[in-house]
């Protein structure tokens, strides 16, 4: 993909475009997976940390310099969602850094130091934001069940509940994968605007 078309995509996506996202992960979801299926074995574990990359990129839109190369962006955020698996399942990911440096892969950006006041403020900025979560999700959830939208409901769930595909969601409940992927885009669109919004006001 193009410097233009990908500068393109992302100004498409922060217009909440749905297609422009479902164009986004068509282009890079093959060579995530790829990427990550060379670094872990468990087939459950590769589409789980491509899915956090994707969204990890849609939640750091708003900070996106789009002048950086998309691609070298994307597989920076799955180099750091590779290491958080390894770390979680007791694995050292010490061992992955000279992997992705010998595969060409860009490595994590350098980081300063950070002392314990920066550290319990962060703590307190990711507790205040799940909590957030929490209220728009239930909020969400409610306009849902008010309106009797339970097909919408039952695609949420099977998405991030049970960690379907949106191939699998769209076999199970009659949907094309567009109207999955936009329910998905949706969702997580207005997830992430409600956060970012509430910070702001603080």
């Amino acid at each position: 993909m193009s410097d233009t078309t990908a500068v393109w995509l992302i100004d498409r996506i922060r217009a909440g475009d749905p297609r422009a996202w479902q164009d986004l992960i068509d282009a890079y979801e093959g060579r995530l997976c790829a990427f990550v299926r060379m670094r872990l074995s468990d087939r459950d574990a590769v589409d789980d940390v491509v899915q956090e990359t994707l969204m990890g990129l849609l939640r750091s839109l708003p900070h996106y310099d789009s002048s950086r190369d998309l691609e070298s962006y994307l597989f920076t955020i799955a180099a750091h969602k590779i290491r958080d698996h390894l770390r979680k399942n007791g694995r050292h990911p010490l061992g992955l850094l000279g992997d992705l440096q010998e595969s060409g892969a860009p490595a994590e950006p350098s980081a300063r130091v950070r002392g314990p006041s920066s550290l319990l403020a962060s703590r307190e900025r990711l507790d205040g934001e799940e909590a957030r979560l929490v209220a728009l999700l239930s909020e969400m959830l409610g306009q849902w069940l008010a309106k009797g939208d339970y097909r919408r409901v039952k695609c949420m769930e099977l998405l991030f509940v049970a960690g379907w595909s949106n191939q699998e969601v769209s076999q199970e409940l009659g949907l094309s994968e567009q109207q999955v992927a936009n329910y998905k885009f949706q969702m997580i669109e207005r997830l992430t605007r409600g956060v970012q919004s509430d910070s702001k006001g603080e």
